[in-house]
């Protein structure tokens, strides 16, 4: 990388840890471009360069490591039932995930953002917007992986719904644990993930569930 490449990444990553700071101490509403310029000590002009919006730089880190799991699934073996893929695609992730975000900024105030997301309307909505197109971008991954029409068969909708519902529980929950990391976090994405098919296939009114649930009721012996 030349030098003025070099200047130019300094500057994005400057402006980029310097909103999510900003987001992360004083509230992403409350924070403006200005804002942000002032404290990387460049122009709003310079900020405009890198980043589109306020909410370009709040989703840049994440469209990086949303990017490199997309990659993961596509490497996949065709072999590999497409919720195995899935699965298996974020575990074979983490590490390279977590790299490539401590490039550009350190991984605990990566974490940090994601408890704004979750406290912020305005972030949370796009959050969840995003999710949605990253969710149809992977469904079409996976039909293409299994020789399927998107548009004619739904299973890969479908799954990639499944998953990415799972995906969702699990932030929610781990971002109301105040003193959780990553290390947490891959944790519980893992024993969720791992509880998907009983969840789903499952007698969900077993012992392990009856308790204060009342009694089974009985079925019906009509056809």
């Amino acid at each position: 990388m030349g030098l003025r490449e070099l200047k130019k990444q300094r500057t994005r990553d400057l402006l980029l840890r310097s909103a999510l700071e900003l987001f992360a101490e004083r509230g992403y509403e409350e924070t403006t471009v200005d804002d942000i310029a002032d404290a990387a000590d460049v122009s709003q002009r310079t900020f405009f360069r890198y980043f589109a919006s306020k909410e370009d730089a709040a989703f840049f880190v994440s469209r990086l490591a949303e990017s490199r799991f997309v990659e993961a699934v596509r490497a996949r073996p065709t072999g590999e039932a497409p919720l195995d893929a899935l699965r298996l695609a974020l575990v074979a992730s983490w590490s390279t995930i977590g790299e490539a975000v401590e490039q550009l900024i350190p991984m605990e105030l990566h974490l940090r953002f994601y408890r704004v997301i979750e406290s912020t309307p305005a972030l949370l909505a796009a959050h969840l917007r995003r999710a949605t197109e990253l969710e149809e971008e992977i469904a079409r991954v996976i039909a293409a992986r299994e020789g399927l029409d998107v548009d004619a068969d739904p299973r890969p909708r479908v799954v990639v719904a499944v998953f990415g519902a799972v995906m969702r529980v699990t932030e929610r929950i781990w971002s109301a644990r105040d003193d959780a990391g990553l290390a947490a976090l891959r944790d519980l994405t893992a024993t969720y993930l791992d509880q998907v098919a009983p969840a789903l296939t499952g007698d969900w009114r077993g012992p392990a569930l009856a308790e204060g649930a009342g009694p089974t009721p009985q079925r019906s012996n009509e056809t």
